[in-house]
């Protein structure tokens, strides 16, 4: 893969995937509001949920909420998946630094293909969710989408922050 020629510092990237992972959460909770990803009954325990259940940790932990505005939140599901698009939004920009290619189609491309890895492969044979033929359709279509959303966010976070600080004007440099 080609790589990038402009010398980048560690930490901008970093900061970077933090603010684009940041971001890129919420964008993707949005997204779920007007194309949601599971049926209501599915829903019941969400994949962060389920995998922290698989991991040992017990439902009265992973099913933990907070209210507002008289709603039930489910904070711990928060964390998760706050985590989860912090961490893929940091190794991205990393990457991204190395290889350029893998930000085709301004990151969508590697968007999908972290949809594939993980809700097509890697989760249902961890049996976080159904097998992909027991996943309805809607799923499919709001998943696929709602990554490429994702990380087209993450991609305009670390190309606008590589531009802004670059090597020597980064946050903690």
């Amino acid at each position: 893969m080609e790589s990038t020629r402009r010398s980048v510092s560690l930490s901008t990237l970093l900061w970077a995937g933090i603010f684009g992972g940041l971001i890129s959460g919420l964008v993707k909770l949005g997204w779920e509001n007007i194309l949601p990803t599971r049926t209501a009954l599915r829903n019941l325990t969400n994949p962060p949920q389920m995998l922290l259940q698989q991991i040992g940790i017990p439902k009265h932990i992973t099913h933990l909420t907070y209210t507002y505005s008289g709603a039930q939140m489910p904070w711990v599901s928060f964390i998760v998946h706050f985590g989860f698009s912090i961490a893929f939004a940091i190794i991205y920009c990393l990457l991204a630094q190395k290889y350029a290619k893998i930000t085709i189609g301004q990151g969508m491309v590697f968007g999908l293909a972290v949809w594939v890895a993980f809700h097509l492969i890697i989760m249902p044979l961890m049996g976080t969710v159904p097998a992909i033929w027991n996943q309805p359709i809607e799923e499919h279509i709001s998943e696929a989408l709602g990554h490429m959303v994702w990380m087209w966010t993450i991609e305009v976070f670390r190309s606008n922050w590589v531009l802004k600080y670059g090597r020597s004007r980064s946050l903690l440099d």
